[in-house]
């Protein structure tokens, strides 16, 4: 197994708040890597680092075997970074930002032409080529900053959070980008607060408070969740998410939508039981099942475990 993306004890701080945290990454060649968690987790900062945007106070990193601090020209050449905000120019056309983007990255004149009509039917932006790019909507805007970063073919593609903000049509259309890429080789890292694109990942690491709380494959992590959950369908969900959590054999208990998932400690305790308890409460339950785990499911397990740890300490 070859890791072309590797950290180690990697750690980044502003002041006196710790952004990153001991992080070890392991990023394999030619795959999709999701680092997945919730706003200030330490995503953007890690994304940063790894792209030698900003230095590391401590620990190291490498991406093609080059160090993310000593060797952070040499990087830049190999990568292709796409950051949360749109970092085009507005008042260029699609095709003028292809041009100028291309000319950034030295992209030969000669290969220039077959690089920008590959890219704009890769992307699906030919028929907007005369557009002002501030005048396309927001999935072709990201389409756009993807095609810019694809124009010098870099073997790794950084993408910070690419579809928050999109529609759910444009979502699939950049996935199917993606996945498109990692067909030629490229190596995707991308962060995500979406539990459901994680499950799209080769590989993810749950990131909570700058540390990778778990990183493995999603079906790993979904197929090694050991408790058993239950869905609840109550008349007053919030007063079930509350008064769950007081029976002595529910480990955690939250809201997903209108369900209240329950946690159990274990196997023992079926549907009739909490179905018989939730009545003596007063609280009307209109169905009640076993469900297999989601991500969000063991995300916010590990979370509440973490937080337990510290509060032991």
């Amino acid at each position: 197994m070859e890791f072309d993306i590797q950290t180690f004890s990697l750690g980044k701080s502003f002041g006196e708040i710790v952004a990153v945290h001991d992080l070890n990454l392991a990023v394999e060649r030619g795959t999709i890597f999701g680092l997945v968690g919730p706003d200030g987790a330490g995503k953007t900062t890690t994304m940063r680092m790894l792209c030698s945007l900003i230095s590391p106070d401590r620990g190291k990193g490498s991406i093609r075997n080059l160090d993310i601090v000593k060797d952070s020209e040499e990087i830049k050449k190999y990568i292709g970074y796409m950051p949360q905000k749109f970092s085009l120019y507005g008042d260029l056309t699609v095709m003028e930002n292809l041009v100028f983007y291309a000319e950034i990255y030295e992209v030969p004149r000669k290969v220039m032409k077959e690089k920008i009509d590959y890219l704009l039917v890769f992307s699906n932006l030919k028929e907007h080529t005369k557009k002002l790019a501030d005048q396309l909507s927001g999935g072709m805007k990201q389409k756009l900053a993807l095609s810019c970063n694809l124009i010098h073919t870099p073997e790794y593609l950084f993408l910070d959070e690419p579809t928050i903000g999109v529609d759910p049509v444009a979502r699939r259309e950049l996935w199917k980008i993606l996945f498109d890429l990692r067909a030629q080789g490229v190596t995707i890292f991308v962060s995500t607060p979406y539990m459901d694109e994680a499950e799209r990942c080769d590989v993810i690491g749950l990131m909570n408070q700058g540390k990778i709380i778990n990183q493995n494959p999603p079906a790993n992590m979904i197929n090694g969740f050991q408790k058993t959950i239950l869905s609840v369908f109550a008349d007053d969900p919030h007063q079930g998410k509350a008064f769950a959590p007081t029976l002595p054999y529910v480990e955690d208990a939250y809201l997903m939508g209108e369900e209240i998932h329950v946690v159990l400690e274990d196997d023992r305790n079926d549907q009739n039981k909490i179905f018989d308890d939730f009545v003596k409460q007063g609280i009307k339950v209109k169905e009640i099942k076993k469900i297999k785990p989601a991500l969000e499911d063991i995300f916010v397990n590990l979370v509440r475990h973490e937080q337990e740890n510290q509060d032991q300490k």
